[in-house]
């Protein structure tokens, strides 16, 4: 019954990437609303993240933002059906990218393309897999119509390498060194394992240091992926690689990438993705922040 539920709520979304962009940006504001107003739980947790982070600002300084960042959430999250199932001419004409020359290298050094938990994520890999074959961590979902789904989403315009998380490191490296930039997605709490404590936005975050890892590993450069949601769909941003990266060493490195992700949270703090529990995992002694 699940399954079958799943294949009507896939039609109503393959309709959907058939209205002008307007339209589905009007739907998914509507969506944001309703999704602010009924999802309690959620709502509790963009606005404790957005206490820790801008303590500065006033309670309804952050519900306002709060709003907005359902908003464009919801709007992404529409906007996905047409990654899914708009022509390719169609998603050049909305994603537009800059910067491009930066996906590869010209010493031929494997390539990380950073890109933190903007809500514009999904269209910078859609735009960016119709110019290289890159790889990324692809999570399987447990119901089988949606992994389909998503899968095949990501591999549209290219033979893409899909790794699971569970790989590990050894298979990602592979990859990069035969010439697959890794797609990679920095800023999540995926607990204590392998994970170090370092400042976002003054709070001690768990972070996976992996970045600085795979660089000294491949010697690879870093460039940046950022990806705004605009009036008329996607800028996505792909900005020169890092220079005298890695430093000193790996805790430096990954509280330096935790910087970097915070200047660009500051240029559009809404459409960052406050739904997630950043700052779940905590250091021994402290208390939790999430109820």
């Amino acid at each position: 019954m699940k399954i079958f539920f799943t294949y009507i709520l896939v039609g109503f979304l393959w309709l959907l990437h058939w209205l002008p962009l307007s339209v589905l940006r009007w739907l998914g504001s509507g969506l944001g609303r309703l999704l602010y107003a009924l999802g309690r739980s959620r709502r509790e947790v963009a606005l404790t993240n957005l206490r820790l982070c801008f303590p500065e600002k006033s309670e309804a300084e952050r519900e306002t933002l709060a709003r907005r960042h359902f908003v464009a959430f919801a709007r992404a999250v529409l906007d996905r059906t047409l990654g899914w199932w708009a022509s390719r001419e169609r998603l050049q004409r909305i994603i537009r990218i800059h910067g491009v020359e930066h996906l590869t290298d010209p010493e031929g050094r494997p390539v990380v393309m950073l890109s933190p938990h903007f809500v514009g994520l999904d269209a910078g890999g859609t735009v960016i897999s119709m110019h290289v074959t890159g790889c990324s961590v692809f999570s399987n979902q447990k119901n089988p119509v949606l992994n389909k789904l998503l899968y095949d989403g990501r591999m549209r315009f290219n033979e893409a390498i899909l790794l699971s998380r569970q790989d590990g490191m050894r298979k990602i490296v592979r990859a990069m060194k035969d010439g697959h930039p890794f797609y990679y997605l920095p800023d999540m709490d995926f607990g204590p394992k392998e994970s170090i404590f370092v400042p976002f936005f003054g709070v001690q975050a768990a972070t996976i240091p992996a970045l600085s890892r795979l660089v000294r590993l491949t010697n690879a450069r870093v460039v940046p992926v950022i990806c705004h949601q605009v009036p008329d769909g996607y800028e996505i941003e792909v900005m020169p690689p890092w220079e005298n990266f890695p430093g000193e060493s790996v805790e430096v490195d990954t509280e330096f990438m935790n910087k970097f992700i915070e200047s660009q949270v500051l240029r559009m703090p809404e459409q960052y993705f406050w739904l997630h529990k950043r700052f779940k995992t905590r250091p021994p002694g402290e208390q939790r922040f999430y109820k």
